[in-house]
């Protein structure tokens, strides 16, 4: 009579808890949050930092004054013009464009060294969306499914 061999653990059988900053990143990293992530990504905050942002905020401009940046909204933004003003002497850390193809524009968020963001009443509006989503999201289970 021959041995069977043993059954191979199961992977993920016991999945480790997931800590806050893991499980914001992981909502953050879902497709319709690709814009929001794109500026999350310029703003040189840890992930711990936006997670305490965004529990005592409710709108885009309050979150990014909670990271130290104030935000400065403009009538528009060019965004080929702005790439010719990137690094330190421009001013500009970071280009941050949203091609919106439902309405044919581009909102363009503009990432300072001053700690400043540039950025346009649409953008804000756009991103004051995104933002109510993903804190939905991640504050309920619904940021449980995959």
């Amino acid at each position: 009579m021959t041995k069977k061999p043993a059954a191979a653990p199961v992977a993920h059988a016991a999945p480790d808890k997931e800590t806050e900053p893991q499980r914001f990143e992981r909502i953050l990293a879902r497709a319709e949050f690709k814009p929001l992530k794109a500026v999350f990504d310029h703003l040189g905050a840890d992930t711990a930092t936006k997670v305490a942002a965004l529990i005592t905020t409710n709108t885009y401009q309050m979150f990014l004054g909670k990271l130290g940046y104030r935000v400065t909204v403009v009538k528009q933004i060019h965004e080929q013009d702005c790439y010719s003003r990137l690094g330190p002497a421009g001013g500009i850390r970071a280009v941050v464009p949203l091609h919106d193809t439902a309405t044919y524009s581009t909102l363009v968020t503009l990432v300072n060294y001053d700690s400043t963001v540039t950025t346009t009443q649409k953008s804000v509006d756009y991103y004051d969306d995104q933002l109510a989503e993903f804190k939905t999201q991640l504050m309920n289970r619904s940021g449980n499914a995959a």
